[in-house]
């Protein structure tokens, strides 16, 4: 029987599963309700926010989603780009609560149709070093949004850059017991972090904050508090906002929805490749579509899958996305039962949640990982090709910190496309040399031992060959000509695919080398290039291709031309 086109991780579930979904669920649930109530506080909505997004969005994702591990809810990096795109709205007398349930509902269409329509690709327009970079800045930037409570100070907006300026004017206004608490409850959950992977730090965190205000009288010694957290489920339906406002949010949910879908994607993929099954990105695309939409109809925020949380589920035991359905589920009787307990909860300590959850992805390591390759000999030999990834993350890292997160994103997104255009129409053109003793004909570059010639010279395009770039390798090709040479041997074994301008150029190619008494042979093409050469007029240099570098070398040789 083919499986079901919803619920379809929980097709043939088996009773021996349960007991690790259940050890997940209550494992996960741990987990995302601290941070919930953190992430819900960077969207700039009340910390209830963040729960009542939880249910419905682990629902519909556990219905339409296609990986058995994936954990979807509030993320930092969603949550920053939602309070940067509601602030751009309330700021002009918009409801900041009620524009961030339609930023909710409106990613969560734009999913669904990108689903239904198939863009699965669309991940691919953010490439690892552009989400590297946008993850550093906006973890930079989410930090130093967060210290001010870690301080007792009033916090500053703006980019990263403001935010900290205006910390530094504001460290005179400290309150001696908010930073003791912020840092304890920092360090308690780091401190479990590496010592105690397995326990929930941020639940102890929490659960020892909320405990320390009445035994220590906190508040009155002028430490903030959450304050009234409103229990009960969620009202639904849709939010109280104009259809002016549902437009003014599109463009911010296409970014909301690429970062929220690449990050999930990268989660799911990873769990995916450990428990041998597969990820269908447009699936993908539909489960986090319906997930968002469903948050917003139950009052909450944008979500996206979870990378850290994914790996606390998987390696608590999960199977099936049932362990997504028990989270919804306890998240529901902590709305109904235990929302009170939270009310004594220090903003300090919420805070150091937030920084723990994201000071992990401020490394250096991806930016460095780039530049030593952009440093290397590779990087020496094919040059632009090993500039462009760091080129972007670099882009994309400083444009966060100074433009803010959204503009940053586009603009690193806006910078790769450049740059693989501009990669794209410079292919490296490799000379090759024939290594001694052997039927290998290879870069020079990376073989010095390699044997080359300036009376036949061969030369390998390591791209397609299509109307961007046809130019350029033609005056690269032309610039190794020498009163030495008599032929140039054309290895296009590297070449899947030309166009018509492409086979223009060969032609041209030819006809100025044969005027300057040089000869052209191809070699190793698939049979695209031969056809395109006889409708561009080129049939006497289609007809003569070898079969090998050898053989087109040693013909050349032999008589001087083919």
């Amino acid at each position: 029987m083919a499986p079901s086109p919803v619920f379809k991780s929980l097709a043939g579930y088996q009773g021996s599963w349960l007991s690790g979904d259940l050890v997940a669920g209550l494992t996960v649930w741990a987990v995302l309700v601290p941070e919930a109530l953190a992430y819900a506080s960077i969207a700039g909505v009340s910390p209830v926010v963040g729960l009542y997004a939880a249910p419905a969005a682990l629902i519909f994702y556990a219905a339409f989603g296609s990986s058995k591990h994936l954990v979807v809810g509030p993320m930092a990096a969603t949550a920053a780009l939602s309070a940067a795109a509601v602030a751009n709205i309330s700021g002009n007398g918009g409801d900041a609560a009620q524009l961030t349930i339609a930023l909710a509902m409106v990613t969560g269409l734009l999913g669904l149709v990108a689903g239904l329509t198939r863009l699965g690709f669309l991940a691919s327009f953010i490439s690892e070093p552009v989400l590297k970079g946008f993850i550093i800045g906006l973890a930079l930037t989410i930090i130093a949004g967060q210290v001010p409570h870690i301080l007792g100070v009033p916090g500053t907006e703006g980019d990263f850059f403001e935010k900290a300026w205006g910390l530094i004017g504001n460290l005179d206004e400290t309150v001696g017991s908010t930073l003791v608490v912020g840092t304890l409850s920092l360090a308690l959950v780091l401190g479990l972090r590496r010592f105690a992977p397995r326990v929930p730090g941020s639940l102890v965190a929490v659960a020892a904050g909320i405990a320390a205000v009445p035994i220590f009288g906190l508040e009155g010694k002028g430490v903030e508090i959450v304050g009234p957290i409103q229990s009960g489920l969620p009202s639904l339906g849709l939010p109280d906002v104009g259809w002016s406002d549902y437009a003014a949010l599109a463009g911010s949910a296409v970014g909301i929805l690429l970062v929220g879908f690449g990050e999930g994607l990268a989660a799911a993929k990873t769990y995916a490749r450990k428990e041998h099954y597969t990820i269908d990105p447009n699936r993908e695309l539909i489960g986090l579509g319906a997930a968002n939409l469903g948050s917003g109809l139950s009052s909450g925020m944008v979500v996206s899958g979870s990378l850290s949380k994914t790996a606390v589920n998987g390696s608590a035991g999960a199977r099936t996305q049932a362990s997504g359905l028990i989270v919804a589920a306890l998240t529901i009787v902590t709305l109904l039962f235990l929302t009170g307990l939270f009310e004594n909860l220090p903003e300090a300590t919420l805070a150091a949640v937030v920084i723990a959850a994201v000071i992990e992805l401020v490394s250096y390591r991806p930016l460095a990982r780039l530049y030593r390759l952009y440093t290397s000999e590779l990087g020496r030999i094919y040059g632009l090709a090993t500039r462009t990834d760091l080129i972007a993350a670099v882009a994309t890292l400083v444009g966060v910190l100074i433009f803010d997160t959204l503009p940053g994103l586009f603009i690193g997104i806006g910078v790769s496309v450049l740059l693989i255009v501009y990669r794209a129409s410079r292919p490296h053109v490799a000379i090759l040399g024939k290594q001694p003793s052997t039927q290998h004909w290879v870069d020079v570059d990376r073989h010095p031992d390699a044997v080359s010639s300036d009376d036949v010279i061969v030369v390998r395009p390591e791209a397609g060959l299509f109307y961007a770039n046809a130019d350029n390798v033609h005056a690269n090709i032309s610039t190794l000509i020498t009163s030495l040479t008599r032929a140039i041997v054309l290895d296009l074994e590297s070449v899947p695919a030309i166009d018509f301008t492409a086979a223009e150029m060969l032609l041209a190619l030819d006809d100025e080398l044969t005027n300057g008494g040089v000869r052209l042979a191809i070699a190793r093409e698939a049979g695209q290039v031969g056809d395109l050469l006889h409708q561009a007029g080129a049939g006497s240099l289609a007809d003569n291709v070898y079969s090998s570098v050898d053989s087109a070398v040693s013909a050349l040789a032999a008589d001087g031309g083919p």
